[in-house]
């Protein structure tokens, strides 16, 4: 078999890396430059690779072409291999064939890093063997290439990745939530979107296992429509936002944790649902709690300087992500918004902003939206390109017992390269003030 890799990054680098340890004759192809740490882990497997654009007669004699998830499927070379009839898989669908393990399986529009994570973090603390890959750190290809072919592979899925899919079977699987994203590979049609992340249970069977959040209106409609398979298991908000929390019999407390919000008590709902299928010991699971810090850039306390906490929520790219964010502060907030507009529809926060925001500042290179939106609500409005000038705004906005709340709602990149550099970028203004 001749496979040819699209896209050298880190998925495809795993991808390829992993086909040479299996005796599979593999070639890469990538339109730009490739980044060095990728390219020296080709040249260490002897893997043949091209860079700065596709040579379509090499690419055509594949029997089966692994696509990067960042490669949407309408541009050219994805035309003409698919127009030759040769198979164009995921990374994840050629890796799994090569997994001995189990497999948990996370979707969702917001919430699956956290999720994830949080999964991982539990499964460890009771001490079983457990791989955290997928659109998170490693790719899943990456992990078994590197031995870890066994165990519980912990699995965060985009809906890039769940389109490559053919056989890709998981024991659990989870859809966290869906709202409006992404939908520029989905032809601005929802249902499509929607369509594409239950592809995650698509070739479940009634031993597998689907947990599902029962209080969104978007699975619902989809559930309503389909026979589904697998054994379902509801999730409900209404249920995690009891105190404390009751999974499976089992009081939980996340006040001693620094798991904050309705979303996060959502988000820890399902983590403690599947890992109860391997692990039900209270203390074990209690303690992972309070041990477990959230990655960088997701409701991120960076610093408490004269009674203002700094918090670094970065990764809130949308609007549904800053509605759980201010939902989740219990203190007045100097709010930080802007930057890359998706076709926000701010109203959906009105009543948070109304009921919780002291002070808003934009950031970005165009504001107007933002400004034009909330103008009327009596609340001062500031805004501001520079960070460092963003965070001492924020500071005199803010007095003892406040929060300064960095959750965009919009893409990063009319300023910085990615919302971790966004996030980095805040972290350090924050910092020098002190």
């Amino acid at each position: 078999m001749k496979l040819v890799v699209l896209g050298a990054g880190e998925s495809g680098t795993g991808a390829a890396r992993l086909a040479k340890s299996k005796g599979i004759d593999v070639y890469v192809s990538e339109r730009g430059q490739i980044k060095t740490e990728f390219k020296s882990k080709l040249e260490e497997r002897n893997i043949p690779f091209e860079e700065g654009g596709h040579d379509i007669e090499t690419l055509l004699k594949a029997d089966v072409v692994v696509k990067s998830p960042g490669i949407p499927d309408n541009v050219p070379v994805v035309r003409k291999l698919d127009s030759a009839g040769i198979p164009i898989i995921s990374e994840i669908e050629f890796a799994v064939q090569f997994a001995k393990g189990q497999i948990i399986a996370v979707t969702g529009s917001n919430g699956k890093t956290t999720t994830c994570r949080l999964i991982h973090h539990l499964l460890t603390a009771c001490k079983v063997t457990a791989h955290l890959a997928g659109n998170i750190g490693k790719s899943f290809a990456t992990t078994i290439d590197e031995g870890l072919n066994d165990g519980i592979f912990v699995l965060e899925l985009s809906s890039f990745q769940l389109d490559g899919i053919v056989d890709f079977r998981p024991h659990f699987a989870a859809i966290l939530n869906i709202t409006p994203d992404h939908l520029d590979r989905y032809d601005y049609d929802l249902s499509k979107y929607i369509d594409s992340k239950f592809r995650i249970i698509r070739n479940q069977l009634p031993d597998d296992m689907f947990f599902y959040n029962a209080s969104d209106e978007n699975i619902g409609a989809f559930m309503r429509e389909k026979q589904l398979k697998p054994q379902l298991i509801p999730i409900l908000e209404k249920e995690a936002i009891r105190k404390p929390l009751m999974v499976g019999g089992q009081e939980y407390d996340l006040s001693t944790t620094s798991l904050r919000g309705v979303h996060n008590r959502m988000n820890t709902f399902f983590a403690i649902s599947i890992v109860h299928h391997f692990c039900q010991e209270k203390d074990l699971i209690q303690n992972g709690l309070n041990a477990f810090t959230n990655a960088a850039h997701r409701m991120e306390t960076v610093t408490i300087l004269d009674g203002v906490e700094y918090i670094n929520d970065s990764k809130a790219t949308n609007v549904d992500s800053v509605y759980y964010a201010l939902d989740a502060m219990e203190k007045p907030i100097v709010w930080i918004v802007g930057g890359q507009d998706k076709g926000n529809d701010y109203s959906v926060l009105d009543a948070l902003v109304r009921k919780k925001v002291k002070s808003i500042i934009c950031m970005g290179i165009d504001n107007s939206k933002i400004l034009n939106h909330f103008v009327d609500f009596g609340i001062p409005l500031t805004e501001s390109a520079d960070v460092e000038e963003i965070v001492k705004l924020a500071q005199t906005e803010a007095t003892e017992g406040d929060v300064v709340l960095m959750s965009p709602a919009c893409a990063s990149f009319d300023l910085f390269r990615n919302y971790i550099d966004r996030g980095d970028r805040f972290r350090k203004a924050v910092l020098q003030l002190k």
